[in-house]
């Protein structure tokens, strides 16, 4: 076997997030966005040091376990969602196994809890990116996802499941409007072009709606005023019959080379630039930029398992570093003596300031900056840290640092298992045990799946009793205690 060869097979199994795999000629292929079962036609796309990958040219025959009824009709073309052919259930199966299989692979014997499913499967998406483009080299205007495997291409999502009607009604409304007036999307090669992205949020338990138009500045192409075309538009979406209400239209200009959505100057044509959403009996002002998790009940699952893993926080001082809008912070702050939140965005920063003062919080205190660069200035002594880290994990400078506080209970909230492994290979080499672990699915349809972890530093009372089984032998509590005092100093 050599690079360009076909090759076709069954797929065995799935690694996470979309890696699946498997054997031709006895050697080992990684084909992505390839499901388990699946019989496939695949090209040879790398092959060195005995490891190979594949480019997925065809599915030959279905997989058993894609028996899901009514699917995305863009599956398989949009490049958004890998599950949506399989039930449900059958996808938490698969990614409870994922994520076991990583932990296992780096952590010994520790309870794991299964995996908690979202309270709803479909429509759950509270934020959305749809981007501007064409389906194929000079076709009509889309907006939707880009295609699966591209980076040019764009598939329209009228019909996505993953979202509220409302989000299909502004997307489809919007691309009617531009493409009836030939406005160009932004050519990324050619860094000409105006429409760049849709953006648009929407709260679950309010119903309030941020709908945001992002392009650049070159308003030369436009058939007429700029705003002259945006007045249109807005009037276009307040005049939709949506089941929320409309919070918020912006505009907002981006002219970065990168594909990302920028802000390089916001204008407001209808409304404020925020909204709020309810978590837990908490409400939350949430910006365009603003960090919060995309699935608000799956969110509530979610933080209660963190607050339950977390335990006792009365008197105590927490740390809450990738803190987002202060979402965590703030469900413990009721009890805590202080929590300190640390995010590097600044509009989340703000924003998490605004919800802890409208919720009637007053010992929370959010820090804008680095985690690498703020951790190791902060004044306070925290007797428990919640990392809440984005996809790449902790910066192993910044985890050692977080470490060296010496806190007897961590708990790791993990958006990707693959960058929690590294990281518990660190935290366990300097002293901590993994205590529990289950998983919340927040993403149902897709490959993602958060983890929860709770580490215990194994110089404390509770480590202590499970190491030794102190309390299967015949000692009194005096020399109970004076073991664990002498054990104690002895770690220390």
């Amino acid at each position: 076997m050599k690079k360009g060869d076909r090759i076709s097979g069954i797929i065995e199994k799935i690694e996470f997030p979309n890696k699946g795999i498997l054997y031709a000629e006895e050697e080992k292929v990684v084909i992505k966005n390839a499901l388990p079962g699946q019989k496939v036609l695949a090209a040879v796309s790398k092959k060195r040091k005995g490891k190979s990958e594949g480019r997925l040219l065809e599915v030959l025959e279905p997989s058993p376990l894609e028996t899901a009824e009514d699917p995305c009709p863009h599956f398989g073309l949009c490049g958004g969602c890998l599950y949506q052919t399989i039930p449900y259930e059958t996808q938490l199966e698969i990614k409870e196994k994922q994520v076991r299989e990583l932990l296992d692979a780096v952590c010994g014997d520790y309870p794991f809890e299964g995996i908690k499913a979202s309270p709803i499967s479909g429509a759950y998406r509270n934020k959305m990116e749809f981007s501007f483009g064409d389906a194929e080299k000079g076709g009509p205007l889309c907006l939707g996802m880009h295609k699966r495997g591209s980076f040019y291409d764009v598939v329209n999502a009228d019909h996505c499941r993953i979202v509220h009607e409302d989000f299909r009604k502004l997307l489809t409304a919007t691309r009617t409007y531009f493409a009836g007036l030939n406005v160009p999307f932004y050519r990324k090669l050619q860094h000409e072009g105006y429409l760049r992205h849709l953006l648009v949020r929407r709260a679950v338990k309010t119903g309030e709606i941020l709908a945001a138009l992002v392009t650049t500045g070159q308003t030369e192409c436009l058939p007429k005023e700029e705003a002259a075309v945006l007045e249109e538009w807005k009037k276009l979406i307040l005049e939709l019959k949506l089941e929320g209400t409309v919070s918020g239209l912006l505009h907002i200009r981006n002219d970065s080379l990168a594909d990302v959505v920028q802000d390089d100057g916001t204008e407001i044509l209808f409304g404020q630039d925020f909204f709020y959403e309810e978590l837990l009996g908490l409400r939350f002002r949430i910006t365009p930029f603003s960090f919060f998790q995309t699935n608000s009940l799956g969110a509530e699952v979610l933080y209660d398992t963190v607050r339950s893993y977390v335990g006792d926080t009365e008197g105590k001082v927490v740390f809450d570093l990738y803190s987002g809008t202060g979402t965590i912070a703030q469900i413990l702050a009721p009890v805590a003596e202080k929590v300190v939140g640390v995010e590097i965005v600044e509009e989340a920063v703000e924003a998490a300031r605004e919800n802890a003062a409208q919720n009637g919080l007053s010992n929370c205190e959010f820090i804008a900056g680095d985690v690498l660069k703020v951790v190791g200035g902060l004044t306070d002594k925290p007797d428990l840290i919640i990392l809440d880290p984005p996809r790449d994990g902790v910066h192993p400078k910044a985890l050692n640092q977080i470490i060296d506080f010496g806190v007897e209970r961590m708990v790791y909230v993990s958006c990707k298992p693959t960058s929690l492994q590294r990281d518990l290979i660190i935290l366990q080499e300097r002293g901590y045990r993994v205590e529990r672990v289950c998983c919340v699915d927040m993403f149902p349809g897709t490959a993602n799946v958060e983890t929860v972890v709770l580490l215990s530093k194994l110089n404390t009372k509770q480590h202590i009793e499970v190491e030794l089984n102190l309390d299967e032998l015949d000692l009194t509590d005096v020399e109970k205690k004076t073991t664990y005092e002498e054990i104690r100093g002895i770690c220390s």
